[in-house]
């Protein structure tokens, strides 16, 4: 390392973000840019570690130490490169990863980790801004075409990378709008979409083919692909909502996180949603049900929509607040995440058990709930839910967001034509290699292994890419 004692000199600068007053009257992007001083100070933070432990937490396998040494070194070019190299889009997982890669730094053991994703974003933004960035297509074509069913960042990153080998990519995305998830499942102060139009026209004048509005299986249907193309990628993501089968389920006012969310970024576009159609937060209080990313995602957008109050419930029981021995260094901890959302406003609980919903004429107004136990385990030491007697406890509710999680992709007509196979849990069934049954066809991302982080839909579209490509070429 170019500073070897970094770590002993710098401590680490946690995101800054704008004023909670500002933030929450816009949906733009809530953290402030560090500076290029900043981030090569941090980067100076990177240890000479010996055996990076980051390694074994990131999912696409970036080479952390290498290139925080070109970021302290001012290297910029050379450290993209590097960064490239492994992460074909550093701007989403610098704004939207989790940092598996923190959580297992050396660092770690007994101080503060490295500021290793935010390191990211300052390199690969530096290489936008001064135009290192430039559309590099491929010198020669192979003359295969490969058809990619969805433009999430598993689609996106085995388009990419297929292009790159020479290949002739069309993707396909069914929204009017390339992106997936990207686009629709992420709130706007998280992820600006410029962010993901400044890459999807790097691809298109790369040479990718991009056809938004077009649902395969629909308005092309499945044996037209498989005329057509040399090889199919199914990248469609895992869209089945999780449900709740409670009493009063069937009442009005009650809708799935996606649903909220995408229509929440589509208004932002001047959409309209003319009567009952439109999910009207304002003035209304609202009952997030989920914990998670995409609950703390529907309680941000609550707030610049002008909700009259937000609370957040969890059924399991409140994350300790640092590690403990059932997450040793360096596995991930499963501790409190305090998010931006969260920051600005609203009341989280947890270990709540929702038993109903009560309404009047037809719409939701209270949630009656309990409070449940997990300490006691069965015989395999797995912990069972035991409702507090004396608990019962209600919320007032004019709107509720289900925001529970994914069960598998949605099995529609594309995989029905082409006999797709799916395992237990619903998703696509296919081998370590992306590859199904059905000859030529393959698979990425949350259709294959289920609902999971972007930064492991962009490493299994590369992965995947990487086998198609194989397959094309015989070797």
């Amino acid at each position: 390392m170019a500073d070897a004692h970094g770590f002993l000199k710098v401590i680490r600068r946690k995101t800054k973000y704008r004023p909670v007053s500002d933030r929450i009257k816009d949906f733009s992007d809530v953290a402030l840019a560090r500076d290029e001083a900043k981030s090569r100070e941090q980067a100076s933070r990177c240890m000479d570690c010996g055996t990076p432990f980051c390694h074994s937490g990131c999912p696409v396998g970036n080479l952390i130490p290498e290139w925080n040494d070109l970021l302290y070194q001012g290297r910029w070019e050379k450290a993209l490169d590097l960064l490239h190299s492994c992460n074909s889009f550093p701007e989403f997982t610098g704004r939207l990863c989790p940092a598996l890669c923190e959580a297992a730094c050396v660092l770690g053991i007994n101080d503060d980790a490295v500021t290793t994703r935010e390191n990211e974003l300052a390199i690969i933004e530096h290489a936008f801004q001064t135009g290192y960035i430039k559309p590099r297509p491929p010198e020669s074509r192979t003359g295969k075409k490969v058809a990619v069913i969805g433009s999430g960042p598993a689609g996106l990153a085995c388009a990419d990378q297929l292009n790159k080998a020479g290949h002739q990519v069309t993707v396909f995305e069914k929204d009017d709008k390339i992106g997936g998830i990207l686009r629709y499942g992420i709130p706007n102060f998280k992820l600006e979409k410029w962010v993901i139009d400044r890459r999807v026209d790097l691809m298109r004048e790369e040479g990718v083919i991009f056809r938004p509005g077009v649902y395969a299986g629909v308005d092309y249907p499945a044996d037209s692909l498989v005329n057509d193309f040399d090889a199919i990628c199914l990248a469609g993501g895992s869209r089945e909502p999780r449900d709740m089968k409670v009493e009063g389920r069937d009442l009005k006012g009650i809708y799935f996180a996606m649903d909220y969310l995408t229509q929440a970024t589509r208004r932002l576009e001047g959409a309209q949603y003319p009567g009952d159609s439109l999910i009207d937060v304002k003035g209304r209080r609202v009952v997030v049900i989920g914990g998670g990313d995409t609950g703390s995602d529907c309680v941000g957008t609550a707030h610049r929509q002008g909700a009259a109050g937000v609370v957040q419930i969890e059924l399991l029981p409140k994350p300790p607040a640092g590690r403990t021995e059932a997450f040793p260094w360096p596995k991930y901890p499963m501790i409190l995440k305090t998010t931006s959302s969260h920051e600005e406003g609203g009341e989280r609980l947890w270990s709540v058990l929702t038993r109903r919903f009560t309404g009047e004429n037809g719409m939701v107004k209270r949630l009656d709930c309990v409070t449940v136990d997990f300490s006691v385990k069965d015989d395999r030491g797995n912990p069972l839910m035991k409702e507090v007697p004396g608990t019962d406890f209600s919320i007032e509710a004019d709107i509720v967001v289900l925001a529970l999680g994914f069960l598998h992709p949605v099995h529609d007509r594309l995989l029905a034509d082409l006999k797709i196979e799916f395992d237990q849990r619903g998703n696509v069934k296919a081998g370590p290699d992306g590859r199904t049954a059905v000859d030529r066809v393959f698979t990425a991302g949350d259709m294959r292994r289920g609902q999971s982080l972007i930064v492991w839909a962009v490493s299994e579209g590369r992965r995947t890419a990487s086998e198609i490509d194989k397959y094309l070429n015989g070797h």
